[in-house]
């Protein structure tokens, strides 16, 4: 009886084992494409690892998509140097990218041998604009924050919301991006992690994206770099203060 009852044992073990590992692939295969890394532009992050090696990230880092990077460009350069200069900030933002693309660049290099105070992180416009749901976006945006902190512990993370999309007040882009903010402001932990929506400081009172500030419905252009940079303003200095509390409005 002991043998008939060990032999079953060993039965319902080996039948267990290969059920638990029937159902890992599937559910691997149910983790958004958006929390999944994926290299993109690697000339453009082998340059951000060169200003890594060259100690030219200080305590502030901006990381994200062409939005980011356009802090890059013409009169918005010289508005970032203005108001982020004085600490010594640095910009990684890469055109087209979607969360797992920066999730990628983060998992190879681009957090490591250093040590911002804050990073600025907004991310997942383009998730959307390529046909994911503000669900799939909102995962990548946690899994890029859980990474962050995990390598980098002390880092305070200030993410914005994701500003507005087209100028019509009715486009389906902007529910999307209503849905995908409400889901990441959850992000929140008022101490290390702060959420920030700026973007009804973009629209006029009509709730209509100005073709004056975001010529082409999605990429602010100088005027809307310099409403940024003032709406964050005072919340990136209180983040900016070495063991500054964060708090909540």
């Amino acid at each position: 009886m002991k043998r008939l009852s060990l032999l079953w044992a060993v039965i319902l073990s080996v039948m267990s084992w290969a059920h638990a590992a029937h159902e890992a692939p599937s559910s691997a295969a149910t983790r958004p494409a958006a929390c999944i890394p994926a290299e993109k532009n690697p000339e453009q992050h082998e340059a951000f690892l060169r200003q890594i090696q060259a100690g030219k990230v200080g305590d502030l880092l901006f990381l994200g998509d062409s939005i980011t990077a356009g802090w890059r460009n013409g009169q918005a350069s010289q508005i970032f140097e203005k108001a982020y200069g004085k600490y010594h900030a640095a910009n990684f933002g890469i055109g087209g990218d979607q969360t797992q693309h920066v999730l990628w660049r983060l998992e190879n290099g681009e957090l490591d041998g250093i040590k911002p105070r804050v990073i600025v992180l907004i991310i997942g416009t383009n998730n959307l604009g390529g046909g994911a749901a503000p669900q799939d976006a909102a995962s990548g945006v946690r899994c890029i924050v859980e990474t962050i902190r995990a390598k980098l512990p002390d880092t305070k993370v200030l993410l914005l919301g994701v500003f507005p999309r087209s100028a019509d007040p009715s486009d389906p882009m902007r529910e999307k991006v209503r849905k995908l903010n409400e889901l990441i402001a959850k992000l929140d932990d008022t101490h290390h992690v702060k959420y920030l929506d700026i973007g009804d400081k973009f629209l006029d009172g009509k709730g209509n994206l100005p073709r004056e500030v975001f010529p082409d419905g999605l990429h602010p252009n100088a005027q809307g770099y310099l409403t940024w940079a003032d709406a964050m303003q005072q919340t990136l200095d209180e983040m900016m203060k070495p063991g500054a509390p964060m708090t909540n409005p």
